[in-house]
This record gives C-alpha cells, structure tokens and sequence, in this order.
C-alpha cells in the first residue's frame, strides 16, 4: 500500500476482484475501535474514476473489516482520514474472496429477513436488487452490552502498553501535564486509588498537585505523604482550614506549572491511557484551551458501569447540563484568565467554570475524546461535596447560567428534572414569521394545521403560505374558500408532479416574512407557546436553524434531532421513545445542538435560507432535502438546534404515503447516492453523536 500524504492507496488493476465478493480486514493500531478513515474503492466510468465509500465496521483489538461486492472495473482502494488531526496507522490488510454460500449463512446470523429478500429476488433473476438486500444484512451491526464492549475495545494489553511507550519516547518536547486532586475526608482506599491511578499512567510527564483540604481523619495525610514519598512528581499542601472545594481547587491550580490542568476528584479513578491521550491531542492542535473525554462509573469493587459516550463540543447543551464533566483538561492560562474555581458555586462549580470558560470560546479551541478516560466512583464513602448539597448546588448552577446570559437578555429557569433551562428574549416588535406549508388534497389533515397555527399559537405576527401541488378534492376547495378573507393566509398554486423542496423554495419566494417556518401540512399544534421558543432561537445570528419535538399520535418520539450515519444516511435521534422519557443522560429534555433537524418543521432567518440557496430541487425532490440543507446551513458556520420546549403533533406521512411504487424506491436510491457523494465524511462522523454508538438506530446504544 503506497500513500500520498494523508491518503492511502492500494493498486488491485488486474488482481481480478471487481465484481467479486470479499471481505477486507485491517488494523488502526491505537484507534480503540473509532473509525478515523473513509474506505473507498476506485474504479474506472465513462466520465472518469468512480468512488463507492465502502463502510468499514469495528471488530475489536483496533481492527476493522467490510464484507460487500467490489464494483467492475476496479481501481484499488483509497483509504483517507477523516480528520488532518488524527494520525491513522494502518496495518494487517488483507482482501479474502467470498463463496456464496458462507456469505448468506453469515448475512442470514445477522439479519435473517433481509437475507430472505435477498434469496427472494435472486431466484426472481433480479440481481442488482438482490444484492443491495444481500449488502445491508452482511453490512448490519448488532449492540453491544458494555461488559463486552470494554473487553472488545477498551482492555489494554502489553504489546499496547509497549507501543504507546516507544511512541512518547519519540516526542520532542512533550507537554507537562498538572493533575489537581483537593482532598478533604475520603475513604483512604477509594484515595488510595485515585493516586494509584495517577502513578500508573503511561504517558510520564505530568505532576499531581494535590491539596489537602484540612481533613479530619488523621489516615488521610498519612496516606498522601507515602505516595509523595514514592513519586517526586507529587506536589502536596494542607490546608489549615477547611475551604471547601473551589477554594482547594484553585490553591492546587496556583501550584501546578503544566501548560495544562486536569481536573481529578479525591475519589475517582483516571484510566491508564488518560493523559497520554490528552497528550496526543495536544500534540496534534497546541492551540486547545480544552479538551474532554468520554466516562463512566465504578462501584465498590471498581466495576464500570453507565457509560456516558457524549457529543463533540456541544455550547446549548452545556447551558442545560454539564455534559463535558470528567475528564476535563483546561489550558492553564485560560484558567487562570476567568478566575478559577468560585466559591460559593460549591456543587456545581465545575458547571459555572464550563460556562464562563466557553462564553466566546472558538470551537476549533475544544476538542472531545471520544475515549472513556475517566470512572467516576458512584459507591459510597467517597464523601463528594454535591452527593450531600443537592438543592444548592441545583441553585448554583441556575445562577451560573443566568450570569452568562444576561448580556444577551436571556433568562434561566428551572427545567425538567433540574437541569437549566436557557430562555431566550424574542425582539420587539416580534418579527413576522412565514409559515410555508406546502400540500396536495388531505383537507382534513391542514384544516388541523391551519387550526392550531391561527387559533392556538400564542405569537402574534405569522402569515401562512400554503403552497398547493394540484389540489383536486372538493374538500381542499371548500378549505380554501373558507379562509379566502382570512388577511394571515395565502394560497400559492404550484401545478405539476410533488417536489417537496421545490414546493418549499416557491413558498419561501412568495414569503413576506423575516423568519420562515417551514411545516408539514399534518402538524397538530398541542401547546401555544411553541412558536415563541422557535423564533427566540432562529434569530440568534448564531443560531441558522431550528427544530421542535414532534411526536406520533400515541405519545412516542418522531423527531429529536436528526444523526447522521444512521442506516446509511441519517436518522432520528431516540426514535419511538415514549414522549416523556428523558432519554440518553436526559438528551430529549435538554435544548442542544444537532447536525440537523427535519424539515416537517424547521424554522430559519430567511437571510440564511437565501445565502445558502435553499432546498435542492433538482437532486432532493422528496428525501433528505432538510438534512442537505441543514448540512450547508452548518457549513457557512451557523449552528442548528433542537429544542424539547416546542412540542407539536406529528401525522407522519399520512399526506403522501410511504415509498412502496419502483419509482418512489428508484428515486429515493437516487437520493441516497446525492447525499454520499456530497456529504460522506460528515455521514459517517457526527460530532453530536458518538463514534463508539451504534448507527444501527439513534437510540443511543453500543
């Protein structure tokens, strides 16, 4: 395998594998099972070299493999990183033919209708059909429960141990890193561990700065002067009074001389690959203020548990909740520019620091880990100042956002489950909102629409743009009549066959407002004040689009934010979830930012909609239109999010029926292809997902 740069290539013209089926196997040495590379194959076209992504699934040990039909007319493989950040190191690659029958008792293990379809539509003589079934079931991933996750991806064995080693023995000038740790009254053993957990680190160049916070059992600094004694890189001070935790914090900052902090709670445990992984990234961007990592818990006998695999740098999310939490790493001079630790924010001190830090921070700054490095205890005796001042520490974090939004005119309030809420102001006078519905026929359905938007939305200025794609039914007739002198609505007579985002672009042509809402004419309107939270997060000029939550008439999930990568393309975030669950660490309560939101609502500044053309008429008549949009929306800079505060009704499809003809299936294959070709790196990475979660569905599952 020759490389070029950051791209790999492997020549296979004249090895006879196009058209073949095979399975491809490689080794990313130190990838823990995240895929940080696009496998391709090349092959030759009438109108020049042929790209055909080929979705490579993690198998453990840092291994990958892809078993599917190579296309004619094969090229070789190009294997390009995702990331110029990320530093993939491939090895172990090998290509094996494939026989018939063992593929379909393999597809058949994973998924036995999809391989029965295929098995169908072969003996029909449809070939092509046949093994697009045959590609999906071998291509399927299952869940995974954590325990063997953990033995699968993230058990450390010698000869990593060794290579990780050799490779921080090869850096020039490698970053020092300061552990502070206060301590105040822990169990000695769950202490114990934590310093153990620090010394057994495999990247070498850090110093634990740990501050004893005057604490009351006399086994505590007794403890800490052994390991002191053992390990110079321990720095120690005691307190003679007691604190508390942000007083104790900042003395132990006040002593460290890295370029960067860790954050390390007296109780807690740092996995062994911790700082070197910090390190590493580093390394790569010298310019992050800070850095974060996945985690999870530990009981008493030091068995993890509830995983948290969290979003790439997430700002409206962190207004909600701490998502980012442990492990936290701070540039030292940023820490030291806000100030520290505040006392009297004890509990959720962390938070307040998270939220001031990141006011203005640049993105490019943050960079998430998607590695579980940190276990926090959740057994007893780790005595954790916020276990036993829950309701303060609820008040302190309220009081921390409000400080943050306050120039902005936003306001903080009490959410679901505790968590914040961030209240945006809508200007004065409130902006008119188009809201552009476009519809065939199904009076029924927008007579409940047009209902809800004019009788029982509490926000003032809106006028609706009802596009009509050939409406024919008396119904639809006598709808429209019945709201001829009604000044807030508009009929916009589209003839010809049912272009979603043409439909959506005329609307928008004809809209006269500054805020376009873009709604599906089978939206039920269930709660008033859902346009007023649309239109206080559209026009933040930060803010390029919106969604709502939108769930089925039975109360389960539809829409919380669209993923990308699920079942190939993108998919929707906790689909089918009963309408009041939480969700994945309170996901579906929590206002965030997603890489897109359907466009069954979708609210945006109309500006925007113009810079970035609209909807793709031409290539995205029906499917994955919104997501296209989205994807360019966030690609001139602007961010989309979600909120659970605007909750609406959804009649999914009822208006246009499901995709059961040859010619709505050859269309929306079509249009898969489209979203490929122009947007597989961000397909196959969303940064608010995870890489280690399934893709399967967007439930949030190993």
């Amino acid at each position: 395998m020759s490389r070029d740069g950051q791209t790999f290539w492997l020549d296979l013209a004249g090895r006879r594998l196009a058209g073949t089926w095979v399975t491809i196997r490689l080794r990313d040495a130190g990838s823990g099972g995240v895929g940080r590379f696009l496998l391709d194959a090349v092959s030759s076209g009438p109108d020049g070299s042929v790209v055909q992504n080929l979705p490579e699934t993690a198998q453990g040990n840092d291994s990958f493999g892809w078993t599917g039909c190579l296309p004619g007319a094969l090229l070789g493989l190009r294997l390009t990183p995702l990331s110029r950040d990320q530093s993939v190191s491939v090895s172990d690659l090998s290509i094996r033919r494939r026989r018939r029958p063992s593929l379909l008792l393999q597809a058949f293990l994973r998924q036995p209708t999809l391989t029965s379809k295929a098995l169908y539509w072969r003996c029909l003589g449809l070939k092509v059909r046949a093994r697009g079934f045959l590609a999906r079931a071998l291509g399927h991933r299952g869940e995974t429960a954590y325990r063997e996750w953990i033995r699968r991806f993230d058990t450390l064995h010698e000869a990593d141990r060794r290579r990780l080693r050799r490779e921080i023995a090869e850096w020039r000038d490698p970053p020092l890193l300061s552990v502070v740790m206060p301590v105040y009254d822990p169990a000695p053993r769950v202490l114990a561990a934590a310093l153990r957990s620090v010394r057994r680190q495999i990247y070498p160049h850090w110093q634990l700065c740990l501050v004893d916070d005057a604490s009351t059992d006399p086994a505590i600094p007794r403890l800490i002067a052994r390991h002191a004694a053992r390990d110079p890189r321990i720095r120690v001070l005691r307190r003679d009074e007691n604190g508390h935790i942000a007083r104790a914090t900042n003395d132990a900052i006040a002593m460290a001389e890295g370029s960067h902090v860790a954050f390390l709670d007296h109780d807690d445990v740092l996995a062994e690959t911790a700082l070197y992984q910090v390190a590493a990234a580093l390394r790569a961007d010298p310019a992050l203020d800070l850095v974060y990592s996945d985690e999870d818990k530990i009981d008493g006998r030091g068995r993890r548990f509830e995983p948290h695999f969290k979003s790439d740098y997430n700002r409206e999310l962190l207004y909600g909740q701490n998502y980012i939490n442990h492990l936290t790493v701070v540039r030292r001079e940023t820490l030291l520019a806000v100030g520290g630790l505040r006392p009297g924010f004890e509990g959720s001190q962390d938070h307040d620091l998270l939220l001031r830090l990141s006011a203005g921070l640049d993105p490019a700054r943050v960079r998430h880990i998607p590695k579980v490095l940190y276990h926090w205890r959740a057994a007893g005796g780790s005595g954790t100042f916020s276990d036993r001042a829950l309701a303060r520490a609820e008040a302190a974090r309220l009081r921390a956002l409000a400080e943050v939004v306050e120039p902005s005119g936003g306001r903080a309030e009490r959410g679901p489950y505790g968590f914040n809420r961030l209240v945006r102001p809508v200007p004065q006078p409130s902006p008119l909102v188009s809201v552009i519905v476009p519809t065939r026929d199904r009076a029924e359905l927008l007579a409940v629409a047009l209902d809800g938007l004019l009788e029982r939305t509490a926000y003032g200025p809106l006028e609706v743009v009802v596009v009509d794609n050939d409406s024919r039914e008396p119904a639809t007739r006598d709808l429209f009549a019945r709201y001829a002198n009604e000044p807030r609505v508009r009929i916009v007579r589209v003839p010809g066959g049912f272009n979603f985002s043409d439909l959506s672009n005329r609307g928008a042509a004809a809209a006269r407002g500054s805020v376009l809402l873009f709604l599906n004419n089978d939206i039920e309107v269930v709660e008033e004040g859902w346009l007023r939270e649309l239109v206080s997060i559209a026009v933040d000029p930060e803010v390029g689009a919106v969604g709502a939550k939108l769930l089925y008439p039975d109360g389960t999930l539809q829409h919380g934010g669209i993923v990308l990568g699920i079942g190939g393309v993108a998919g929707h975030s906790h689909l089918g979830l009963d309408g009041d669950d939480p969700g994945y660490f309170a996901r579906m309560t929590l206002s965030q930012e997603v890489s897109g939101v359907t466009g069954a609502c979708l609210a945006m500044r109309a500006g925007v909609f113009a810079q970035v053309g609209g909807f793709d008429a031409e290539h995205l008549a029906v499917a994955f239109n919104d997501v296209d949009l989205c994807l360019r929306v966030r690609q001139a800079g602007y961010r989309i999010v979600w909120t659970p505060h605007a909750r609406l009704m959804h009649h999914e499809s009822k208006s246009r029926g499901p995709e059961d003809t040859p010619e709505k299936r050859a269309r929306f294959e079509a249009e898969i292809r489209v979203m490929h070709d122009r947007w597989e790196p961000q397909l196959r990475s969303d940064p608010f997902y995870n890489p280690n979660l399934s893709r399967v569905s967007a439930h949030f599952r190993l």
